[in-house]
């Protein structure tokens, strides 16, 4: 060994340096083994080998209709992959001519423009000289940030050349897994164009309204541009700064023989007028997880899928939970875009009238809501102090309770709703809270009752303003509760025509460990005295004769029939029960009537059919699961009594013949209303033999109500959603699948035991509404009167929005 170093320092000059950088490569080379393989954990971990074979990068979820429409995505990067057929040649010569010429010469590092770059930092004009390959190294494993670059990057200096290292190994790797047009096409599917845009195709989509193959040059180098720098060159921020970067690039096209116009190379002059040519971009809002259709819908869906994760019926890749903002899936819903608008037109019709008959039935009082709350001392007040503005400014006078009352009554500029869009106004903190909470709100949901699949879902008046679902709230549901109590009585051997009186009655209950008496009253504060059938009872909705038979079946076994129908919300076994004092929510009250219509048989609401992978990879089928809640004899009595509320003298549902009259040939109908407490809280479920639907109607607050009178009830406020939107479907011919009549009834049922009362069609004249009235009801009803145990859902749109 000492004889062949001597011969090597004491030969030729040429040779020591031979020597000298044979040496050095092959220091060089030791160093990217041991960067890769992580050495005595010297270097940190890096990708390896099959990760690099088969990456994984947050891609959007797409969210579909029933009938295939995109009704929205959910992401944290957006994302939408794209076929390298799918993108238009010119954009690819465009970047390479700018971002990496001798792209199809290297195999992920090129060392030509290594060294040219070093050229360029020795003359003090620095540039990058990071090949295609390489970017799309970092873009996909985010060597810089996910992986650490272990001891040796604590020592100054040295932690750049380790990342460097990883991202020129990983480089090459890429270049051994994949083509060059695969490498191209996951570029493009990863890097960053700016304004929450990534991938091409949503970059295209973001910034020109177009397509991949359908972008032009001056699109093209636009977007080449951005990858310079997303802020600096954005074609909207900046649109003097990104035409002449477009420019640059354009040189940098027709320089290398790229810029092909009409099969040939482009002219000076081609190329020249294209230079002084603008880019238009189209007029967008920065995309959101939230934009689409049925946003409310959408955002139940998380739930919905992690619910599906815990019953172990769907799981990701290495049986991981399912990201919907990360993993690329499709989502296939049931929820049907044309019933959903009808559903959003109906209830805005309605909530638009219900608004202005609301103002107009206080108008004259203390504006805005201060008129409402006299009953409660500082209502106002306490809602302020939840809002975040509240908060900032004690944070600012911790000791200075008069400048926080003095700024909450300062006029500034705040977004407030309107049903003709967004209004703004020059008023206070106190002033925008009064206003948001006179708002009157509303929830409607619609579902197949043979399928449970949930069709059409609007969880508020508007979605940017209020993100607290209706749908899914908890409210008293007033009379509507009442089909549990009737379906129990079925349940043990009654029928629609059996008779019950309607007469004051005194009972005696032990409440709150304290034994009182308490008789409870009807509607319109009368007792008819009659000896009226059950199916009359239920249309007409007899307070006293709902009470009468929740004694006489047994409160507890009302909570566990309404429970098998589909109630999952806790229900209190206390007395008003029968009048429907325990809170639910308009979802799964829904669903119970659908288990009616189905002929007794219980399923969950269905909101998903099958979700694929980002692969189209089949990775969960919904199957039908359904119980038997009720015999078919019960169900068959329950649709006749649903039915009785338009065809009984004095029922409840009178007022939903206005609007299905068109469409009587089309299907059969039934339904019941409810009201609570004050009314507080309207209510109304319609049933079809196809489709079941119901809305509810009320104020953010329960203390928020319509005084007296008619007004507030289901049958005022409620009803009519259904009733527009049921006549709006069944007109529409593509839903011919709801037309049906109700089956005829089961074997061991006789006419006699339901066909008790002539059939009449009654007027337009609508009938009071059942109410929970009478002590003790009052005092079982959850609300306290404060607010602190209530939600505040106006703040981000009233006060807050600034």
């Amino acid at each position: 060994m000492k004889k062949i170093l001597h011969t090597i320092y004491s030969g030729p000059w040429y040779k020591k340096i031979l020597v000298w950088l044979l040496t050095l490569l092959l220091l060089v080379v030791l160093f990217f083994i041991a960067v890769d393989v992580n050495f005595l954990w010297l270097f940190g971990r890096s990708p390896s080998f099959q990760q690099i074979k088969a990456p994984v990068s947050s891609e959007a979820s797409e969210i579909y209709s029933c009938d295939s429409v995109l009704l929205g995505r959910f992401f944290s990067e957006n994302r939408t992959p794209v076929k390298y057929e799918d993108i238009n040649p010119l954009v690819v010569r465009t970047l390479i001519a700018t971002e990496d010429e001798r792209f199809y010469k290297h195999h992920g590092v090129d060392f030509a423009g290594l060294f040219a770059a070093l050229k360029d930092i020795a003359k003090g004009q620095p540039r990058g000289a990071s090949t295609i390959t390489q970017q799309l190294a970092k873009n996909l494993f985010r060597v810089r940030t996910n992986y650490s670059t272990g001891i040796t990057g604590k020592i100054p200096g040295v932690k750049i050349f380790v990342m460097k290292a990883k991202e020129w190994i990983v480089a090459t790797k890429l270049e051994m897994a994949f083509s060059k047009e695969d490498i191209l096409t996951m570029y493009f599917n990863t890097v960053d164009f700016g304004s929450n845009s990534f991938g091409i195709k949503t970059a295209a989509r973001t910034y020109f309204g177009t397509t991949p193959d359908s972008l032009d040059y001056l699109e093209a180098a636009t977007l080449v541009g951005l990858l310079k720098a997303t802020s600096t060159y954005n074609p909207r921020l900046h649109p003097e700064a990104s035409q002449r970067r477009r420019n640059v690039v354009l040189q940098n096209l027709y320089q290398h023989g790229g810029l092909i116009l009409n099969g040939r190379q482009a002219t000076a002059a081609q190329f020249d007028s294209l230079l002084s040519q603008p880019t238009r971009t189209v007029t967008h809002i920065e995309e959101s997880s939230y934009d689409g259709l049925a946003p409310y819908f959408r955002t139940q869906l998380q739930d919905y899928i992690n619910n599906l994760c815990d019953q172990g019926l769907v799981n990701g890749e290495n049986n991981d939970r399912l990201d919907l903002y990360a993993d690329g899936l499709r989502i296939y819903t049931t929820l049907d875009s044309r019933l959903q608008q009808y559903a959003e037109q109906s209830a805005q019709e309605q909530m638009r009238v219900l608004q202005q008959r609301f103002d107009d039935h206080w108008r004259g009082q203390h504006p805005w809501v201060d008129r409402y709350y006299r009953e409660i001392p500082n209502f106002i007040e306490d809602l302020a102090k939840k809002s975040s503005h509240y908060k900032y400014l004690v944070k600012r006078f911790p000791q200075e309770p008069d400048s926080v009352d003095f700024y909450l009554n300062q006029p500034h500029r705040v977004k407030l709703f309107s049903y003709d869009g967004p209004i703004y106004r020059n008023i206070s903190t106190m002033d925008s809270i009064r206003y948001m909470v006179s708002i009157l709100h509303c929830g409607f949901v619609a579902i197949e009752p043979d399928t449970r699949h949930v069709k059409a879902w609007v969880g508020d008046v508007d979605f940017d303003s209020w993100k607290y679902d209706k749908v899914t709230a908890q409210r008293q549901p007033g009379s509507t509760f009442k089909l549990f109590v009737y379906a129990e009585a079925m349940n043990k051997g009654l029928n629609p025509c059996d008779r019950r009186l309607d007469a004051w009655t005194t009972y005696t209950d032990t409440i709150k460990g304290q034994p009182k008496q308490w008789a409870p009253h009807n509607a319109n504060g009368t007792f008819s005295g009659a000896n009226m059938t059950l199916k009359l009872a239920f249309a007409q909705s007899v307070n006293s004769i709902a009470v009468k038979l929740g004694y006489e079946v047994g409160i507890r076994d009302i909570i566990k029939t309404a429970h098998r129908m589909g109630i999952h919300s806790e229900l209190e076994p206390v007395p008003s029960l029968s009048l429907g004092a325990s809170d639910v929510n308009l979802l799964e009250l829904v669903n119970s009537y659908c288990t009616v219509i189905d002929r007794g048989e219980y399923s969950d609401p269905v909101f998903i059919t099958r979700i694929e992978d980002r692969e189209g990879n089949l990775i969960y089928e919904a199957q039908p699961d359904k119980q038997h809640a009720l015999s078919e004899r019960t169900a068959f009595f329950m649709e006749q009594l649903l039915r009785g509320g338009l065809t009984q003298p004095g029922g409840t549902t009178a007022a939903l013949w206005q609007y299905i009259h068109p469409v009587l040939d089309k299907a059969e109908f039934g339904g019941k209303t409810g009201t609570s407490n004050n009314h507080s809280d309207a209510w109304f479920v319609g049933v079809t033999p196809k489709l079941v639907a119901g809305g509810w109607v009320g104020g953010e607050y329960r203390s928020i109500h319509f005084r007296t009178g008619q007004l507030g009830q289901g049958s005022r406020t409620a009803l009519p959603i259904f009733g527009k939107f049921i006549a709006r479907v069944l007109q529409d011919r593509r839903f011919s699948r709801y037309y049906a009549k109700f089956p005829a009834p089961p074997a061991n049922v006789l006419p006699s035991e339901y066909e008790c009362a002539a059939t009449i069609f009654p007027n337009d004249t609508l009938t009071a509404d059942s109410l929970i009235e009478g002590f003790p009801f009052e005092e079982e009803i959850p609300y306290s009167g404060n607010p602190e145990d209530l939600p505040l859902e106006f703040e981000e749109t009233a006060s807050d929005s600034l």
